[in-house]
């Protein structure tokens, strides 16, 4: 749009360029490895609809320097345990493809505009608009119209080359031998046309039509062409509105991200000590999830609250414990397990290990 004076603006539809940007005018990419994140508002001027805002806000991360799929199995591997971390992992799935170099792309573009030539009087309005502009966009069209179409048209694979090949294979065999599921989807495509080699996208079929949540490849030309040297170049996004979204359907947050310990207490020795423990243990251990009992009530009801809320034990602080220097613990999910005294001293001791047996 044009602000009161007359100049081209444009509100921020993605982090990558700005970052490329920022990065040259301050000397931060040429023969450097750089690894940066950012987070915040993007804009895009299509209708919204649900999971799709005029405004959203987007969390990003890019890697220059790193010509390997090393940095690609990385980034893959970020963002699952990122997934994982919000309890959806198990809703969310990756899809991979590749573009193959600029020179197979420009091959394979051309012989998909002659495609679509052929068969113009089949094209929906999007699909005519975007054939000389960025034909590969069609192949990513929703329209249950143009599939057919689709399905038939050239594959992107015919065209690599073998470098292009032989790298997109090395980074399947590392997924495969981590054990990181993936897809392939030859129409899979990335809607700016910066993009070379690799593109993925982590989507889901949850959410309807909006199911992407990050997307995500590599752009090795795009710093030569906002001015920089030659540099290598890989980034994702994620779109925190449907992150949040997939959230709230899946109730993810509720029954995946437990505390581990539950606090019970008894009585205003017990009440006061349980907060004074626990932040020092939080301080020690941050990884440590625990939470405390709030309310009041017996502790009978306490327990009662602390087995619902899914933890994996309680924390019993009381008269005899604060007179003991002990605490009290309770297995909630192991009813074998008999209940265990360890002294306040030990009691760090006694949670790091249960850290390192369960891989937290």
């Amino acid at each position: 749009l044009e602000d009161r004076d007359g100049v081209s603006i444009a509100l921020r539809p993605e982090g990558t360029a700005g970052c490329i940007r920022a990065g040259i005018e301050h000397g931060l990419l040429y023969h450097q490895t750089q690894k940066w994140w950012y987070e915040g508002p993007m804009f895009r001027y299509e209708r919204p609809q649900k999971g799709r805002y005029r405004q959203f806000h987007q969390l990003g991360a890019e890697a220059f320097g790193f010509p390997h799929t090393d940095i690609e199995l990385e980034q893959f591997l970020l963002v699952r345990r990122f997934f994982r971390a919000l309890g959806i992992a198990d809703v969310v799935k990756l899809e991979v493809n590749s573009l193959g170099s600029t020179a197979s792309r420009q091959h394979y573009r051309e012989a998909l505009v002659q495609y679509w030539e052929k068969h113009a009087d089949a094209l929906d309005a999007d699909a005519k608009r975007r054939l000389y502009t960025n034909p590969l966009r069609i192949l990513d069209s929703k329209s249950s119209a143009m599939q057919p179409l689709i399905a038939a048209a050239p594959q992107l694979s015919d065209y690599w080359d073998t470098a292009s090949r032989d790298s997109f294979q090395q980074l399947l065999e590392r997924c495969d031998a981590l054990g990181l599921e993936y897809s392939i989807n030859p129409r899979l495509v990335r809607g700016l046309d910066y993009y070379n080699g690799l593109v993925y996208e982590w989507t889901t079929t949850a959410l309807g039509a909006q199911g992407t949540l990050c997307a995500g490849g590599r752009y090795d030309n795009l710093v030569e062409q906002l001015g920089g040297k030659p540099t290598p170049g890989i980034g994702f996004g994620i779109g925190i509105e449907r992150v949040l979204l997939l959230i709230e359907q899946e109730n993810a947050m509720c029954t995946n991200i437990q505390a581990m310990g539950y606090i019970v207490f008894e009585g205003d020795r017990g009440e006061s000590l349980s907060y004074q423990l626990s932040e020092a243990w939080r301080d020690k251990l941050p990884q440590l999830r625990l939470t405390i009992h709030l309310g009041g009530g017996s502790l009978k009801n306490q327990l009662k609250k602390a087995d619902k809320s899914g933890a994996v034990w309680a924390l019993i602080i009381g008269d005899r414990e604060a007179d003991m220097n002990t605490v009290s613990i309770k297995w909630l999910r192991h009813s074998n397990k008999p209940q265990e005294t360890v002294a306040q001293a030990n009691i760090l001791n006694w949670f790091t290990e249960y850290l390192q047996d369960n891989g937290e």
